[in-house]
């Protein structure tokens, strides 16, 4: 029997958790669906697409790197909030005529955790944004969004300047340099009790493969909350040094399950058994 299906493309795809995230729902809810993961060039991207446009089975794919950008001009509709974040991370054939619609889960996954401490009155939030990548896009809308100021970190500060203006336009934002966060400072932070502090690692740095997270904690307000968006390692270096200074942490797999539960829904018209995510963290961990 031929299944309906939803899949994930990226260049490279192999190291995707996406398939045992959805997966593992599909199994709980009984559903007969079925979701892969499918390596797409950049040079093979619009024949993916208008081969999947042709397949009544198809329910739509998640996008990873590098087609977050790349996929927009191969789209008929780009709807929020990936008008505003300027990446898609989830495509959907749209209407009878099966069009390719854009959308963009990062920004509600990133900030499903952080849910309790938004719905709480600060009297400042700030958030330092480590990283100048695609991901740093949905993060940097979805916290401008929410009232923050932020400090966008990179290893070329004229990105990050032109991200905050792209996509946080008004605010008293600031761009500096990563390294500034390198080495330590003796700055007297005032008393933050009332504040919401972001660190978020949104960068590949710390990954498996990848140089380390040049980050000294004494640039870290009391109070902060450590946020790291890799998942491989899971806990990495940059989140043990936080604990170890005593900052609350999040790591990676908050935001890829939180996004991956949002386009689910989408993709096959149910919402995800959240109460098991106890036990899907350790099949993703294994």
């Amino acid at each position: 029997m031929t299944l309906p299906y939803a899949e994930v493309i990226g260049d490279p795809i192999a190291q995707s958790k996406s398939p045992k995230i959805h997966g593992f729902w599909l199994a709980k809810l009984g559903i007969e669906a079925d979701y892969r993961a499918c390596h797409v060039t950049p040079d093979a991207l619009a024949d993916y697409l208008a081969q999947r446009r042709e397949d009544p089975l198809w329910r739509g794919c998640n996008v990873t790197m590098p087609h977050k950008q790349a996929v927009m001009p191969h789209l008929h509709r780009i709807d929020p909030p990936a008008d505003a974040i300027g990446a898609v991370n989830t495509v959907l054939p749209h209407g009878d005529d099966h069009a390719m619609t854009g959308t963009n889960t990062d920004a509600a996954g990133f900030l499903e955790p952080l849910a309790k401490d938004l719905a709480r009155t600060h009297y400042f939030r700030m958030a330092r944004i480590l990283g100048t990548g695609g991901a740093a896009r949905a993060i940097i809308t979805a916290l401008a969004g929410h009232g923050f100021t932020l400090v966008v970190a990179g290893r070329d500060p004229a990105k990050a300047r032109a991200l905050l203006a792209e996509l946080a336009p008004g605010g008293e934002h600031h761009a500096i340099d990563l390294a500034h966060f390198a080495d330590s400072t003796d700055f007297a932070f005032d008393d933050r009790e009332g504040c919401l502090d972001l660190i978020v690692n949104a960068s590949s740095l710390g990954m498996q493969g990848q140089p380390p997270l040049p980050f000294d904690w004494s640039h870290a307000p009391p109070g902060s909350i450590a946020y790291d968006i890799v998942t491989a390692p899971l806990d990495t270096t940059f989140l043990q040094n936080a604990r170890a200074k005593g900052y609350r942490t999040i790591d990676g797999l908050s935001m890829l399950i939180g996004q991956a539960a949002v386009a689910f829904e989408k993709f096959f018209g149910a919402r995800p058994p959240r109460e098991h995510d106890a036990e899907l963290r350790a099949i993703l961990t294994q």
